[in-house]
């Protein structure tokens, strides 16, 4: 059992690094479920506020995050290692970083018609958003790791689908497209989308290595 484990059994339920990781992830899910409205949306100036929407959005994760290395540098006693509060604050933040970048490429090509590829990602990111928002919660006195664990498999099948559903829309493309400039700006986007589903499945990584360390 590490130092900082044996220190929890001394120290008051946490009361701050828990809360601002459920913030993240609430936060997350809330920007992926207005990315399914974005792919969704039919006119220019809807597309666009909702592009501004999920850009506010991905400010108040960076706070978020700023809060929780914050409390990390001034606390001593954490409610796991360090590094680990560090790396999920990471990557949590990650996600949210693809996700704005993927709406902001909707607006820096001018996308409009959006493909089933594209629409399968996003609600696979959704998915995989509401599963870390799960896995976080439970973290919070690891009472109930089948809940976790049972996350964390949605999680790494919710990435397997990503890659398959982009490797197929490649294919697709690289067959069907004669565009250069349209096969590479599609290409972008659906890559950029993909990615925010790889950092889902760190998110989950990380979150395995504090149950094993602290179960």
């Amino acid at each position: 059992m590490s130092l900082n484990s044996i220190f929890q059994f001394f120290v008051p339920k946490d009361k701050k690094f828990f809360p601002l990781f459920e913030q993240a992830t609430e936060n997350l899910t809330t920007m992926s479920a207005v990315m399914i409205e974005l792919v969704n949306s039919k006119t220019v100036d809807e597309r666009n506020a909702l592009i501004r929407k999920i850009d506010d959005l991905e400010h108040v994760g960076d706070n978020i995050t700023h809060n929780i290395l914050t409390e990390l540098s001034r606390n001593f006693i954490t409610p796991f290692d360090r590094e680990d509060i560090h790396d999920l604050a990471s990557v949590i933040d990650d996600v949210a970083d693809y996700l704005n970048g993927s709406a902001k490429d909707f607006l820096l090509y001018d996308i409009m018609d959006y493909s089933q590829a594209i629409k399968d990602l996003v609600h696979l990111i959704h998915e995989g958003a509401q599963e870390l928002q799960v896995a976080v919660r439970e973290l919070n006195g690891l009472k109930n790791t089948k809940l976790i664990r049972e996350a964390m498999v949605k999680i790494h099948s919710v990435e397997n689908k990503a890659d398959n559903v982009l490797d197929q829309a490649l294919a697709d493309l690289f067959k069907h497209e004669e565009d250069v400039k349209e096969l590479i700006k599609m290409k972008e986007v659906l890559s950029m989308l993909e990615l925010a589903t790889d950092k889902c499945e760190d998110a989950a990584n990380v979150i395995s290595s504090i149950v094993l360390k602290n179960s």
